[in-house]
């Protein structure tokens, strides 16, 4: 019987980026997301790799309905095995620009997306005591960058919630494993039809990695018991520095953190975005910028090269024993 993986966010971008990898490795996939023209579309991707997909129209914001799918793709698919969040919404904006309700949503889906998810993946992985979570994350679960205050808040509040989870799941004694993957800027359709409130387009700040680089990541961290994965050279710099000189960062930030995220061309706020609903029609995984973006992350490659990532999980794994056995020692 084959593996079973639910995507949430899995019409755009890196969810269907990922969706197409999970069904090339043999996995049946459910797709989670709102668009239902996407939805199709990404269920047939799938299928023509060879694998059974199902795809539920869903709002990640609303608990039954992250439940109700669930239960849907465990009824057509068999027991998931790995849980993908990865649904997303954001304002391009100046904090006080945004409005209260435009921030309440983008936090609903971002955040509280991420936390239904994980709750209806748990609800059922725990009884069976095996089953992988990856949350999909970001440079900006550690960094905080202008115009996306909505969007940096939640992930870092992702990876405050992933950690505190984890250390449940450990206390527990439970083999379900839970990961973070943090992402470079990334060439996806966000760009296009989040809501944008700036007089210019918005962009990723490069450089930009494809979709694909993201989607290999994520299922590596499905398969192996690592507790997170930085992808691409700018994630690891981005994390490092803000460890090392987060003063200078925010200054640095604040003189070129709005120039970097827009580009020269006017915005259009006539068009529709996804904020509060779908945008019809399927914009697959890649966005406008395939002239600027890199298929490849050599940094990612070496991180999950065989000796490397061995090495890796050696030294995590022995880590984790011995810190168990001083905590049992302490503790009594």
């Amino acid at each position: 019987m084959s593996p079973v993986v639910a995507i949430t966010g899995a019409t755009a971008g890196v969810g269907r980026a990922t969706a197409r990898a999970f069904a090339q490795k043999g996995y049946d996939v459910g797709l989670v997301s709102r668009g239902e023209e996407a939805l199709e579309a990404g269920r047939k991707e799938c299928e023509a790799a060879g694998v059974r997909a199902v795809a539920v129209p869903t709002d990640v914001a609303e608990w039954d309905a992250v439940d109700g799918a669930a239960k849907r793709i465990e009824d057509e698919l068999g027991p998931i095995d790995v849980w993908v969040n990865d649904a997303m919404a954001t304002v391009f904006s100046p904090f006080l620009h945004v409005d209260p309700d435009e921030f309440d949503r983008a936090t609903r889906v971002t955040y509280l997306g991420y936390v239904n998810g994980t709750r209806a993946a748990l609800n059922r992985m725990t009884e069976r005591d095996r089953g992988t979570v990856v949350q999909v994350g970001s440079a900006l679960a550690y960094r905080g960058i202008p115009l996306q205050s909505a969007y940096c808040g939640a992930k870092h509040a992702i990876q405050g919630f992933t950690e505190s989870v984890r250390c449940e799941l450990l206390h527990d004694r439970s083999n379900v494993h839970i990961c973070m993957v943090q992402m470079p800027a990334l060439n996806t359709p966000q760009f296009d039809i989040q809501r944008n409130k700036m007089k210019r387009k918005a962009q990723p700040v490069p450089p930009i990695y494809e979709p694909e680089v993201a989607a290999k990541a994520i299922v590596y961290a499905a398969e192996h018991r690592r507790r997170e994965i930085w992808v691409g050279g700018t994630t690891v710099a981005t994390i490092l520095a803000n460890r090392v000189m987060p003063y200078l960062l925010d200054h640095y930030l604040g003189l070129s953190g709005y120039d970097s995220q827009l580009r020269d061309e006017p915005a259009d706020h006539d068009r529709p975005d996804s904020l509060f609903e779908p945008v019809p029609g399927d914009r697959g995984a890649h966005g406008s910028f395939e002239s600027k973006s890199t298929p490849r992350s050599w940094v990612l490659d070496v991180d999950l090269s065989a000796p490397v990532a061995f090495a890796k999980e050696t030294v995590g794994t022995a880590a984790a024993k011995a810190g168990a056995k001083v905590l049992q020692k302490l503790l009594g």
